[in-house]
Order: C-alpha cells, then sequence, then structure tokens
C-alpha cells in the first residue's frame, strides 16, 4: 500500500473531478474532495485492497456527496440548476442556449445513464473505472455511456415547439 501522500497527490485530481461532475460546484467539490481524503487518511488502516485506490476514494466521495444533497436538502438550500461557466463540458458547444439545453436532458435523464455520463465527460474517468465503481464490467460502462450519449444526442435533435 502506498504512504498517504502519495495517494493524495496521485489521486487528487481524480476525486476532485469525479466530485465536480456530480456537484456542478467548484468550490463545493474541493471541499468535498478534501473532507473524502480526511476520512480516507482515518480509515487507511481498514482498506482491504478489494478494488484499486481509486474507485475507493470514489466511493468515499459519492457518499460524501449524497450525505451533502440531503443535508442541503434538509436546510432549504440551493442545489445548482446549472453548469459553471468554466466546466469542460460548455467549452463543446456553441453558444450558452445550447449548453444549457444538454444540461436540462442531462438533468431529466435517468440513472444510471446520468451519472455514467457525467462520469465520462466531467470526472474524465475511464469505461474500467466507472464500470468498478457500479460494480460492473467496463463493457457495461462503455456501452451504458454510449446510450446516454444518443439519448442526450435524440433530446437535442429534437424540434422544439408547442408540448
Amino acid at each position: 500500500m502506498e504512504d498517504f501522500e502519495s495517494i493524495y497527490r496521485d489521486y487528487f485530481g481524480d476525486v476532485f473531478r469525479y466530485l465536480r461532475s456530480l456537484t456542478l460546484d467548484e468550490s463545493r467539490a474541493e471541499d468535498l474532495t478534501q473532507e473524502t481524503f480526511l476520512r480516507a487518511m482515518r480509515s487507511l488502516s481498514s482498506f482491504r485492497g478489494e478494488c484499486e485506490v481509486r474507485v475507493w476514494l470514489c466511493r468515499i466521495a459519492k457518499n460524501l456527496w449524497l450525505n451533502d444533497r440531503k443535508k442541503r436538502s434538509r436546510e432549504g438550500g440551493e442545489l445548482p440548476e446549472e453548469l459553471p461557466d468554466d466546466a469542460d463540458f460548455i467549452g463543446a458547444f456553441t453558444d450558452r442556449q445550447t449548453a444549457m439545453e444538454l444540461h436540462r436532458i442531462l438533468h431529466r435523464t435517468e440513472e444510471p445513464y446520468k451519472e455514467v455520463f457525467s462520469l465520462r465527460v466531467f470526472g474524465e474517468m475511464s469505461f474500467r473505472d466507472i464500470g468498478e465503481l457500479f460494480g460492473k464490467s467496463e463493457h457495461w460502462a462503455c456501452v451504458t455511456y454510449h446510450r446516454a450519449r444518443e439519448r442526450i444526442r435524440r433530446e437535442l435533435d429534437r424540434p422544439k415547439g408547442g408540448m
């Protein structure tokens, strides 16, 4: 097992990108990333090595994020409704309106498609890591991502008009 300083150095970016993809808030992602590593440091001795360190850290991060959402929801806190301006994802679109429409579609997308798409696009995670995070195969993650992408693409291509 690596020393904790090496773990922090090697995986900080991955955990931060993952949390940024979940929170859509860079500041919140930074806070949760720090909390993730604090929890990991406290429980490092109980890590059994049954999965990669990156996956273990992302599981801790996801649990913290879920707890944070529950807490903020109970407190009546606002949950982000749009992507931050500096998200890598928006750079792929020609204008803010298109980016916002994409976000609305993603917001309505059911699980696991929404999370797998977010992990791949925002979290920049490999299919192997995504599959492992879900307890599934790399192939499952790849297929799920491509299905999510196609659903989103169909929604984006759908003519807008009366409902």
